[in-house]
Order: C-alpha cells, then sequence, then structure tokens
C-alpha cells in the first residue's frame, strides 16, 4: 500500500513538473505570420502590459486545471486506499437502519472530505483571479458561493446515491440500464429548473435596465422569432471584470442572460452581436441537443463505469477496501471512474460545442451584418478575462468550449474580405 501511494505521489509530481514545462517554457500561442498586424493580433488592441498579463493570467489558470483534475482523482484513491470510505460505512451503518438516513450520512461527510482536500486548489485559483484583476469578488462572497456550491452538489449527491445505489441493490447486473432509465427524466427536469431555481442561488436576474437597448434587442429577437420575455440581465459586475452571455434552461424557462459587464462595457452594436450570437444558439436549439448529447453520454457512461468499477473492484478491491459494487464505500470509485471517463470524451464535447459557438457567430453576422462590431466585441472580451488569443494545442483541446479568439476574429476579417 505504501508503495502503491508513495508511486502515484511521484508520478503526480513529475507530471506537474512537465505540465508546468509545457505551459510555461514550451507552449507556443504565438499569432501566425500572416495575421501580425490585423484585428486578430494582440499588440493591435493590448498593451504591452495587457499582453504579458494576459499570457501569465492564462498560464497559471491552464496549469491549475490541469493538475487539479488529476489530484482528484488521487483524493478519490486516497479516501478509498486509506480506508475512510469504509470507516465511513461503517459509521453510518451503525448510526442507523435506514438506508437513505446512511447514504445522508455518508454523501454529507464524504463531500466534506473532499471538498477540504480541493479547497486549496479553489482558493488559489480565486486568488491568481483577483490578483490579476478579472476577478472582484470579495473573500465573503467568495465563501458564500462556495458554501453554496457544497449545499447543492450535496443535495445532487445524496438524490444521485439513493438512486443509483438502490438500485444497484435491487438490480446487480442490469443496474446501469435502469440507472440511465431514470437519468433521462431527472436531467430534463433539471434543466428545466436549472434557471428559475438553481442561478438565483448564486446571482440575481432581472430584465434589461436599458430600455432603450432592450428594445432594439427585442426588435432582433423578433426576427429570431424569439420570446421578449426570454432575455435577462444578471449582476456579474459584483464577482468579475469578465464578460459574457449565454443561453440556458428548455421549454418555458429557456432564457438568453447577458452579464451587467457586457451591458455596461461594449457598445451597442457589440452587444447586439453578442445577443445575436446568442440568439442563434436559441434558434438552433444548441442547449436541446446538448441534453440529447449528455442522455446519450451518460448511457456510454454508465455502461462503462459499472464493467470498469467491477474489474477494479476483482483486482484491487482489497486495497480499496471494497468487495462489492453495492457497497457505499464503493462512491469515491464511482465517482472517480466517471470524473476519469469525462475527462476523457472532453476534447470530442469540447470540439462539438466549438462547433456549435461557430455555427452561432456564423447567425450574428448573417443577423447584424456588421463584422466590425463583431471584431471589436471580441477584442474587448479578450481585454476584460484577460484570455489568450491562440491557446497552446492542448489547451484549446481539453479546456477551450469555444473556437479561439484568433479563429473567431480571422472568420470575421475573412468575410469582410470575401474571401
Amino acid at each position: 500500500m505504501k508503495k502503491i501511494i508513495s508511486w502515484a505521489i511521484i508520478i503526480y509530481v513529475l507530471y506537474c513538473i512537465g505540465m508546468a514545462w509545457y505551459l510555461f517554457s514550451f507552449a507556443d500561442s504565438s499569432i501566425p505570420a500572416e495575421w501580425k498586424g490585423t484585428t486578430a493580433d494582440p499588440a493591435t488592441f493590448l498593451t504591452p502590459r495587457e499582453q504579458v498579463l494576459s499570457e501569465q493570467y492564462s498560464q497559471w489558470k491552464n496549469f491549475l486545471f490541469f493538475v487539479s483534475v488529476p489530484y482528484d482523482w488521487l483524493a478519490y484513491l486516497a479516501v478509498l486506499w486509506l480506508g475512510v470510505a469504509k470507516a465511513l460505512q461503517t459509521w453510518s451503518e451503525k448510526a442507523t437502519k435506514s438506508f437513505v438516513v446512511q447514504a445522508a450520512f455518508y454523501v454529507f461527510w464524504l463531500s466534506i472530505i473532499m471538498s477540504v482536500l480541493t479547497l486549496p486548489f479553489d482558493f488559489i485559483s480565486y486568488r491568481i483571479s483577483r490578483a490579476y484583476g478579472v476577478s472582484t469578488q470579495s473573500v465573503f462572497s467568495w465563501m458564500r458561493d462556495e458554501t453554496t456550491d457544497f449545499l447543492v452538489n450535496t443535495v445532487m449527491l445524496f438524490l444521485l446515491v439513493v438512486v443509483l445505489y438502490g438500485l444497484i441493490r435491487r438490480f446487480e447486473k442490469r443496474w446501469w440500464l435502469y440507472a440511465w432509465m431514470v437519468s433521462v427524466p431527472f436531467t430534463i427536469f433539471f434543466m428545466f429548473i436549472q434557471p428559475v431555481v438553481i442561478d438565483p442561488l448564486y446571482n440575481n436576474f432581472y430584465p434589461l435596465k436599458d430600455k432603450v437597448l432592450e428594445a432594439k434587442i427585442l426588435a432582433l429577437a423578433e426576427k429570431a422569432d424569439i420570446p421578449s420575455d426570454h432575455v435577462f440581465e444578471v449582476n456579474m459586475s459584483e464577482k468579475t471584470n469578465a464578460l459574457n452571455a449565454y443561453v440556458t434552461g428548455i421549454g418555458s424557462h429557456a432564457r438568453i442572460v447577458l452579464w451587467d459587464t457586457t451591458l455596461q462595457r461594449l457598445q451597442e452594436k457589440e452587444v447586439l452581436f453578442i445577443m445575436a450570437h446568442e440568439m442563434g444558439h436559441y434558434v438552433m436549439k444548441h442547449v436541446y441537443w446538448g441534453v440529447a448529447s449528455y442522455i446519450v453520454l451518460t448511457f456510454a457512461g454508465l455502461f462503462v463505469a459499472g464493467r470498469v468499477m467491477n474489474w477494479l473492484i476483482r483486482r484491487w478491491g482489497e486495497y480499496f477496501h471494497l468487495h462489492k459494487i453495492s457497497a457505499l464505500a464503493s462512491l469515491p470509485l464511482f465517482l472517480l471512474v466517471i470524473s476519469v471517463l469525462n475527462f476523457s470524451v472532453s476534447p470530442v464535447v469540447n470540439m462539438v460545442s466549438r462547433y456549435e459557438e461557430h455555427a452561432a457567430d456564423e447567425y450574428a453576422i448573417k443577423l447584424t451584418k456588421d463584422a466590425d462590431a463583431a471584431i471589436s466585441s471580441f477584442q474587448k472580451l479578450t481585454k476584460e478575462g484577460l484570455n489568450q488569443v491562440n491557446p497552446p494545442i492542448i489547451v484549446k483541446i481539453f479546456r477551450y468550449t469555444h473556437p479561439s479568439i484568433l479563429e473567431r476574429i480571422v472568420f470575421l476579417e475573412r468575410i469582410k474580405r470575401g474571401d
């Protein structure tokens, strides 16, 4: 056991060193020569200091992402290897005979342990964002959001455990299929209530305050056949200087949300382009396609997870203090396997997302016919969020759900040229 833990730590440290070398010394984020001096070149819209800050900030955030993912895996393994998962199960079984109460006890304490283990990375990420001026959030506000995350995630995990392990205990071989069948209506229901139940726990949402701009946005929405009551503003300026907008929800709760920072720092034409982009997602029903894709991936994920967990328990059960998948002590193993699977498919998921984002850009430029406003909006998104214009390939593959700023501006430049 000591050898396994020692080797796991050594491999992780070497991996961190390798990622640091790649991101801070080797990776090339320069602009191709043919686009030097154009609107896609950060030297044309960022000051020299902003270029340095953008590069440094992106490097640190990317590094934290790539080292925190396997760190989470090690944390789950440690909980298993050190017998913590088994101890939590024993305590919960001694405390009550009710499976539901046992699950509540187990999930709460496992969530506490994992939150404590991962808190350093979360806090470092927050401090970096504050240090570079991207985050404006106070420590108290950040802690409040972290607490809200903990409560929401714990409740969701509790519901998952009660249903999942109830099915595992009743259907030993086909539990993954029944679990997937239950997940379908739950996923749809969650997407339906998220904008009106979950999101307001973090921020205040309200109709657009600028009525003149609202009238123009609603006129644009009318062209796209989008209901006027589906456009909202959110007070993100209390937490960040970054700019953003997004589409969320399904059915009557579907809505387009604009950050107030976007409304405050972009000109009217730029806001209209951003709005048209989000309308493109709405019109092309990307949220619905996303839900459908998630349901398909859940089917495959549960199928694979069941088989991988059974194999791991047969092969390493003694080290994990596990003998069967139906034990509550197997929950960290389940979460570990799901996390690894999610990371494994993220390049494909991100690629599909980038395709949808590009399609939304195409829709927006056709609707607004204003490439200059689109270009300047992307430049300001980069400036305020300190984003890399041309991220390293590994970063793009694993982190970018949108095309890079370079790709987006180049696309618009080619439209202007008539290419």
